[in-house]
């Protein structure tokens, strides 16, 4: 990472990438560590995946170059990026500071458009200790309406020390790459963010917690208007509750 700084300051690299906001944190920490700041990026093209990436990268006084114009991802971001072209890039050379469990899409991709990468570990995911007994068995037995998963190492790292929700939970997941993961792992993904952000996360799954309550209150109605036929019909009183209504 310390190479990776200096790289940045005597103009080793003609790009720099983020995916995600802790790599924006690490390189500033680093910035902050060496008395940089900002000024530094000067000359460097900056690309970003998603939103929390860009609005963390804009607090930092950077503003980004290329963003996905598409799909918020590291696929989405290749779509965009140009072919390195020796005629207009003095330099050939990418800075992708990420985490040490990133997979190798972008890295790939960037070689085949004809550049140079850097691929750097920024920081580490550290797998977190196991929960409690009580509730590895209330994620397994159902005992929790939702669970959110906002990366793939969220997924690996919560089946690996707490097993796999009941498959009466709803999986909520933050792209298309984390829904991969899930899939990956034996689970169903009921809801997909439209933006990889916590914000639209969270309302993603709010609408469809509100579908399917009204799916529900509509087929007890149901229920409740054809019970109520029949005992019509049988010369019964209607007013009987529909028998799925236990309210």
């Amino acid at each position: 990472m310390e190479r990776a700084i200096k790289g940045l300051v005597t103009g080793r690299y003609e790009w720099i990438a983020f995916t995600s906001v802790n790599a924006v944190k690490a390189v500033r920490e680093k910035f902050e560590e060496y008395g940089l700041d900002a000024r530094a990026f000067a000359g460097i093209k900056v690309a970003a995946v998603g939103e929390t990436t860009s609005k963390a990268l804009v607090d930092f006084g950077v503003k980004p170059d290329l963003v996905p114009s598409g799909e918020q991802s590291a696929a989405g971001l290749l779509e965009d990026w140009p072919l390195y072209d020796p005629v207009f890039d003095p330099i050939d050379r990418v800075l992708l500071p990420r985490a040490d469990i990133a997979t190798e899409t972008l890295v790939a991709g960037l070689v085949e458009l004809g550049w140079e990468v850097d691929d750097v570990t920024a920081y580490r995911t550290v797998r977190a200790s196991p929960p409690p007994a009580e509730t590895r068995e209330a994620i397994k037995g159902g005992g929790f309406d939702a669970v959110i998963f906002t990366s793939s190492s969220t997924v690996r790292n919560l089946v690996g020390i707490a097993g796999k929700p009941h498959n009466v939970t709803v999986i909520a997941c933050i792209g298309p790459a984390t829904a991969k993961t899930a899939e990956e792992h034996g689970l169903r993904v009921d809801v997909l963010a439209p933006a990889p952000s916590a914000q639209a996360l969270a309302e993603a799954l709010a609408d469809f917690g509100a579908a399917r309550r009204d799916a529900a209150t509509r087929a007890v109605s149901r229920c409740t208007a054809r019970a109520s036929a029949a005992r019509v019909r049988a010369g019964r009183p209607a007013e009987q509750p529909c028998p799925w209504n236990t309210r």
